[in-house]
């Protein structure tokens, strides 16, 4: 009875020691450190000391006033950018000197000096009011005007600058998928 006993514990030692390495085994081949994981909400609303810049040069001032979607939508652009200017990078690599187009040239203008401005519009309009500063013969409504348009005008601008990325991310898709056409119909020309 006592050595059934033994081999009961025994055996139940072993299994808990084997699921518990088998556990840290799964999480390690995931990638996930147990007890060290923490969950960040994706709708939770960005703060400024969490966002890091690849390749946007923002002034944090100008973007305390911004809302939480425009913040989101900043971090896109960035995102984009970084994506596109590795594949500039990429090309240089390879000693090619790609020709600027025009809608290249001008949206490394509104990335890199137009956004700044255009921010810094924003916060001063957005922060008039709050700071005293405001004009005292305009009215509390055409202050709240003033801000509702500036805020649209900021938003239309993102949107426009996002949707010149994603023309030109989309552009560079289709240039490799068109050079490798035409490496597949060399090497099919080859083997005959």
């Amino acid at each position: 009875m006592s050595m059934l006993l033994g081999v009961g514990v025994l055996t139940t030692i072993t299994v808990f020691y084997l699921g518990k390495k088998g556990w840290q085994a799964l999480h390690k081949a995931v990638g996930i450190t147990p007890g060290v994981l923490t969950y960040h909400d994706p709708q939770a609303p960005i703060t400024l000391t969490d966002m890091t810049w690849q390749n946007l040069t923002l002034n944090n001032k100008h973007l305390s006033v911004l809302a939480d979607s425009q913040l989101r939508q900043l971090q896109r652009i960035d995102h984009k950018v970084a994506t596109y200017q590795g594949y500039q990078q990429h090309l240089q690599a390879q000693n090619i000197t790609p020709a600027i187009t025009e809608q290249q040239f001008v949206l490394d203008k509104l990335l890199h000096t137009r956004l700044a401005e255009m921010l810094a519009s924003h916060y001063h309009l957005a922060s008039a009011g709050a700071n005293g500063r405001s004009d005292p013969n305009m009215s509390f409504d055409a202050t709240n005007n003033k801000r509702s348009e500036a805020k649209q005008l900021l938003q239309q601008a993102l949107t426009n600058i996002e949707g010149r990325l994603d023309n030109l991310l989309e552009q560079m898709e289709t240039q490799h998928l068109q050079d490798l056409r035409v490496m597949k119909n060399y090497i099919d020309s080859h083997n005959n």
